[in-house]
């Protein structure tokens, strides 16, 4: 039996979706809220997109834009900033519901948003992670940058950022 997938770009009936996937893939004060998750798909959902398999959604990614990226700001997770033509992008989450992990999700959604966001004439992306993601990330083009300065859910971060071609 074929398996049935899609990446496309999130519709605000996703929402209670997303959020059910945030709360589940993200501990704590980690997971965005309803409003947050809500304010990205209406203010910027070129930078949201997401997996279904067999109708049912698995997982997504959305972002906000940026020409002045800050990793450790509370505000922009908020969109504060957010400037959909900014040349750089900034990952607010990267999640997929934990019935459908260890199965590509993430390396579907990770390829397909890096081709989306250099179709957009993006220059990069970045984001932050825990160190048990650092390799993860790497074999998708990730470089590691830094340890962040973001507090975000009281944890250490780990700043990482992907160029992206320009024509």
């Amino acid at each position: 039996m074929k398996t049935h997938h899609l990446i496309r770009q999130v519709t605000f009936e996703d929402l209670d979706r997303c959020y059910a996937i945030e709360r589940a893939a993200y501990a704590g004060d980690e997971a965005a809220t309803r409003e947050k998750i809500a304010r990205r798909i209406r203010e910027y959902p070129e930078g949201f997109i997401l997996c279904e398999h067999e109708g049912v959604v698995a997982g997504f990614i959305n972002c906000g834009a940026t020409d002045d990226v800050d990793l450790a700001s509370e505000a922009f997770k908020d969109l504060e900033g957010h400037d959909p033509a900014g040349k750089h992008v900034v990952v607010f989450s990267v999640a997929v519901h934990p019935a459908f992990q260890g199965r590509g999700f993430a390396r579907q959604l990770l390829e397909a948003f890096a081709a989306r966001m250099q179709a957009m004439g993006k220059h990069a992306i970045h984001l932050i992670c825990r160190r048990r993601h650092i390799d993860f990330y790497a074999q998708y083009g990730f470089s590691y940058v830094q340890p962040s300065a973001s507090q975000h859910g009281g944890r250490q971060w780990h700043e990482m950022v992907r160029e992206l071609e320009r024509p």
